[in-house]
């Protein structure tokens, strides 16, 4: 059986129930929401690289009950983003495996979703599995990115002085405390 499938109008569906799988690479500057961010910081001002990756639908039988429809989504890449740190463009690298359970309405949806762990969505003939890997990237991503050793020394003063010489200058504030005591 020979189906035409599309990222954006995905019959999720016959995907599954086929057992079908789709894989590729889709370039990293189709996903705007990821790149938002750091448009213009890399070089060049263009955003490269390549978003691997691969569906799996699958059907598990459920003894007395519907079959359950699932769909397994690997995603790899490396999103560009900027050093909490820094404030210089870095890369992370991401590595996503998620299963989702599709259901037949809302309300199956929100119940099944009280009562598991599993992430749950309503079943569609138009299922976007795009915006779904780029969910997940942005889901994936560190909030506060930041290298493991950043490139250059970090100023955090205005005059370019290092943390811990600042910290040598400061007095401690309860220096002058101690001296009343010893007084008294």
């Amino acid at each position: 059986m020979n189906h035409d499938f599309s990222l954006e109008a995905l019959d999720i569906r016959a995907l599954i129930q086929t057992e079908a799988s789709l894989a590729g690479p889709l370039p990293l500057a189709a996903f705007g929401r990821v790149t938002a961010d750091v448009q213009g910081t890399e070089a060049g001002g263009e955003i490269d690289g390549d978003v691997d990756w691969q569906a799996q639908g699958r059907v598990v039988p459920v003894a007395g009950a519907a079959d359950e429809l699932w769909l397994d989504l690997v995603v790899d890449a490396e999103i560009p983003q900027i050093c909490q740190r820094c404030l210089k463009p870095m890369r992370s690298a991401l590595h996503i495996e998620r299963s989702f359970r599709f259901v037949a309405d809302e309300q199956t949806a929100a119940a099944l979703d009280e009562e598991s762990e599993d992430d749950v969505l309503v079943i569609s003939r138009q299922f976007d599995l795009h915006a779904l890997i780029e969910d997940e990237l942005l889901m994936g991503a560190p909030l506060v990115p930041r290298h493991d050793t950043c490139p250059q020394n970090i100023a955090w003063t205005a005059e370019g002085e290092g943390y811990d010489e600042v910290q040598e200058e400061r007095r401690n504030p309860f220096a002058a405390l101690d001296v009343l005591k010893k007084k008294l």
